[in-house]
């Protein structure tokens, strides 16, 4: 079976998207357009549940939103006047529907739901406490964990309940829970994971990202502060803060790659910020060419940005086909090299006798990397020149990003100059850390006072990784892919 997102499997996988709405009448059916939204979020799976004045149901679907959600009879199924979805890429758990969000459980106040965005660093060391109290675990996810001290904490309500769980975990993660008359969202105390809230008439909303708003007509209220506790009720929207105030540290990625560009994150475009992204490492690493050509789609913005600056015409020297399915089977392995292809093609009369540089958002194993420059070179390209629009990713993610081991990062192994040469491209040149921070806005990065998280290209990381420091029972490495 071949896959054919031979450029897309070499990326920084998304992480996962939530969605939550609080007393509308058909409150299933704006939630599945919000996961619409949010498919670039994950992919392997989607989940809704709802709850009615004394109903709550749930559905749970391998794959696409649309494949499920869509159809009429799910959609009625789904009734009540509150409801919670998510869209998964796996960080921990295996791709089974048993550890398909939103988790469900009747708790001594009742039904819960709850989906989680992010990664919980000590959830190992949490899960073989919670066994040996005997709890009995259901999925292999670190969300599941949540469920369980809330199911033991000592609070009667679900938010009491909820406030004395997420005390006790460490890392990264933006909730929506629900349980009957209220919906609840959490950020982690550095808010490194996304989360906003909305309004669509009387109704509110508490979503990953502000496109989810758009789809659905709603209308941006504010973002959801780092550790605080939004909670929806009767008597309105009300706000606390269940942890210790810490410095903000939101994850850089999510403007370099991970958000669709049309969001707003944290007061800043998605869009404008990767153009910037672009003016700046055109300014960095200049070089004399005839057209920039992004990699398609997450390339286009740092690429405009890099023309306009450089000067030098923006062209699609690169065509996607979006037509394309996930997998395709074929016989021989001639046709498995031709379906490199399937979803991405050189412009072969733009290309054919021209200088180019190919912008593109990152460089994880390489791969991905070289088959792009053996596809311009194929297509006659003159020079091929690549310009990568974060740092080099040479640490691991553990805070809701699929990141290979250490290991397998080209930037871990290889100097960027062996790097070039791994790819076969005329040159090669990463935006600086510093330059990276300029494009956000900073004069340049300074560590006495972090923004941002950015730990997969220096190593800081802001958050405890206990699991993965637990000398006493190692906890086995997760497979590090969004949950």
């Amino acid at each position: 079976m071949l896959t054919t997102h031979p450029f897309d499997d070499d990326k920084l996988r998304e992480e996962c998207g939530v969605f939550g709405i609080y007393a509308h009448p058909q409150a299933a059916a704006i939630t599945a357009l919000g996961l619409h939204a949010l498919q670039h979020r994950g992919q392997e799976a989607a989940g809704i549940a709802s709850f009615g004045t004394a109903d709550f149901r749930v559905e749970h679907t391998m794959g696409l939103v649309g494949d499920h959600f869509s159809k009429e009879s799910v959609i009625g199924r789904l009734k009540g006047d509150m409801a919670i979805g998510h869209v998964r890429y796996a960080t921990t758990g295996d791709t089974t529907l048993r550890n398909v969000q939103p988790l469900c459980a009747d708790l001594e106040f009742g039904s819960f739901a709850l989906a989680h965005n992010g990664n919980l660093t000590n959830a190992q060391l949490l899960r073989r406490q919670l066994v040996r109290r005997g709890c009995l675990f259901q999925s292999t996810t670190d969300t599941e964990v949540i469920v369980h001290l809330m199911a033991l904490a000592r609070g009667g309500s679900p938010v009491d309940r909820m406030i004395e769980a997420v005390r006790q975990v460490e890392g990264a993660f933006s909730l929506v829970a629900a349980a009957h008359g209220t919906v609840i969202g959490v950020r982690d105390a550095l808010g490194v994971r996304p989360l906003v809230l909305g309004k669509l008439g009387d109704s509110y909303i508490l979503t990953s990202e502000t496109c989810a708003l758009d789809i659905v007509g709603a209308d941006y209220v504010r973002d959801v502060e780092p550790g605080e506790m939004v909670v929806l009720d009767d008597t309105g929207v009300h706000s606390l803060r269940p942890f210790q105030p810490q410095g903000r540290r939101f994850c850089i990625f999510e403007y370099i790659y991970f958000a669709r560009p049309d969001s707003i994150m944290e007061g800043t475009s998605v869009y404008e910020a990767r153009q910037r992204i672009g003016r700046e490492l055109a300014r960095e690493a200049g070089v004399e060419a005839d057209y920039v050509v992004p990699v398609p789609d997450s390339g286009v913005p740092a690429a405009l940005g890099y023309a306009a600056q450089s000067g030098i015409p923006f062209e699609l020297g690169i065509i996607r086909n979006h037509y394309v399915g996930r997998t395709f089977i074929e016989p021989t392995d001639q046709i498995r090299h031709l379906g490199v292809k399937l979803k991405h093609n050189a412009n072969r009369h733009m290309i054919e006798g021209k200088r180019v540089i190919l912008v593109d958002d990152s460089i994880v194993r390489g791969t991905t990397s070289k088959k792009i420059v053996d596809m311009m070179r194929a297509a006659g390209a003159k020079e091929v020149h690549m310009r990568i629009s974060s740092p080099p990713t040479s640490h691991p993610c553990f805070y809701g990003i699929d990141t290979p081991e250490q290991s397998k990062l080209l930037a871990h192994r290889l100097s960027v100059e062996e790097m070039r040469q791994f790819i076969q491209a005329d040159s090669l040149a990463f935006i600086s850390l510093d330059g990276l921070y300029r494009a956000m806005g900073d004069t340049h990065r300074d560590p006495k006072n972090l923004k941002f998280c950015d730990a997969c290209f220096t190593g800081d990381y802001p958050v405890a990784l206990t699991d993965q420091h637990d000398s006493v029972e190692p906890a086995p490495r997760p497979v590090l892919r969004a949950s």
